[in-house]
Parts: structure tokens; C-alpha cells; sequence
């Protein structure tokens, strides 16, 4: 989950739908910029946050029984385990993508964990493996995978509301052309991106807030229960060139 504090409790973005919003800006990228494998890579977009553990005892919950920012929780093996499974069930390509996603994010935690190590070892060969089973050079699997990570980027910045006020300009992320790309806000609400990668010269998006008043928690069970009752409001940003 994605949270924030508010006056009257928290703002929660669960982390599938940071992955939907992640998907609608990509949908927008310039034709001819396109990775291969453009629909599986869009697909590998939306479930890059999958496999989540199950919403039982405190997996989603701080020591004070808060709701857990996804940054609180250092890693989970077995969450990423689970995501790429799911991944490969759809193709080999969609696996690829969530796994070099998990190197990106837990290679820099190598010797922590023996477990992880495993994990990590495991997925270098993987990505050798799928990248020739799907006829792809690693130039070509990783301008793909640096895509996501740029709408990835894009996406959570939007969801933990750090575009900066007064049209003051914010890097994203290195594109995947490794260029830098900086996003701005203008006086009238407006978002642009500098340079401009977009198809469209105007689109919208969104992302759905879920508005809890309670403070603590017993448990995840409560917690659930909570966003299944709580107000739900639809954010959206509109882009222009």
C-alpha cells in the first residue's frame, strides 16, 4: 500500500492500482518509441506489484497498527517469488520483466539475506534464459524494462504527491533512451513532461483513493474490513504538452 497521514486519519493507494496508473500514462508513449513485446510489457507493467502476502495477522500493519507504507517493509522473497510466477503464467516475456524489475529494486541488498542471495542468483539466470527463449538481445530487454521503470517512477511520484508546487521542475527517472525527464506543474493544474514523450498532446489519469478515518488497527482483518467500507475517491492529473 501507498500511505499517507491526514488530518482526519490516512489516504491509502493500494500498490495494484499505483500498477493500473503506471499503465495508463504508458499507454501514451510515442509510437516509435515502443518497446518489443509492447503488449506484454504493458501487462508486466500492471502486475509489477503483484503477489502481495494475503491479508492475514499484521502483514499489512506497523508495530502501532497502522497502515504499512510499502517502504516500511523492507522486502518480501516470497512476494516476489509469487509475482513472477504469476508472471510466467501469462508469458515468458511478462516474467522477464518482473524479474529484472526485483533485481533492480534488491540486487543493491546483495549479502543481507541468504535467501534473497538465492533468489537473486536464480533470477540471473532466469533473465538469460527467457531473454533467448524470446528471441530478444539484453539491449532490446533492458530499453523495455527501463521503460517500466520510468512509468513505474512516474506513477508513484503522482501517488505520494511529490509533484513540486510553483512550477518548480522535478526529475522522474532516466527514460528508457537514458535521457533525463523532468515533470511540472503549472498554475492552472496542468502536468507537463520536459522532454515531451508522449503520443497524445493531452490525456488524463487516474487513480482511486481509498479515505480511512480509524487510526489503529487490531489486525489486518480489521483493516480490510475498513477499506471495504471506506469513501473512495477518484484522483486524477491531466497531462499537457
Amino acid at each position: 500500500m501507498i500511505v499517507s497521514s491526514t488530518n482526519s486519519g490516512w489516504e491509502v493507494i493500494h500498490q495494484q492500482a499505483h500498477g493500473l496508473l503506471a499503465f495508463q500514462i504508458a499507454l501514451q508513449w510515442r509510437f516509435d518509441k515502443r518497446p518489443v513485446h509492447w503488449h506484454e510489457t504493458l501487462v508486466a507493467l500492471t502486475e509489477h506489484d503483484d503477489g502481495q502476502d494475503s491479508w492475514e495477522g499484521q502483514n499489512h500493519l506497523t508495530a502501532a497498527g497502522a497502515p504499512m507504507d510499502f517502504q516500511i517493509l523492507e522486502y518480501s522473497v516470497e512476494q516476489c517469488r509469487n509475482m513472477i510466477r504469476i508472471g510466467l503464467e501469462k508469458s515468458r516475456w511478462n516474467a522477464l520483466m518482473l524479474s529484472m524489475h526485483t533485481t533492480f529494486l534488491y540486487e543493491e541488498k546483495r549479502g543481507k539475506d541468504l535467501d534473497l542471495d538465492a533468489f537473486l542468483d536464480q533470477q540471473r539466470n532466469n533473465q538469460q534464459k527467457w531473454r533467448k527463449q524470446c528471441g530478444a538481445t539484453k539491449a532490446e530487454a533492458e530499453y523495455a524494462y527501463d521503460f517500466l521503470q520510468w512509468c513505474d517512477a512516474l506513477s508513484l511520484l503522482l501517488c505520494q504527491g511529490q509533484v513540486p508546487p510553483e512550477e518548480r521542475r522535478l526529475e522522474v527517472s532516466l527514460g528508457p533512451d537514458k535521457a533525463p525527464y523532468f515533470i511540472l506543474q503549472r498554475k492552472n493544474g496542468t502536468l507537463t513532461l520536459d522532454p515531451w514523450p508522449f503520443e497524445a498532446t493531452e490525456f488524463l489519469a487516474h487513480v482511486e483513493v481509498y479515505k480511512l478515518n480509524q487510526l489503529q488497527f487490531r489486525d489486518d482483518q480489521e483493516l480490510f474490513n475498513a477499506l471495504q467500507e471506506a469513501d473512495v475517491e477518484p484522483r486524477e492529473w491531466t497531462f499537457q504538452r
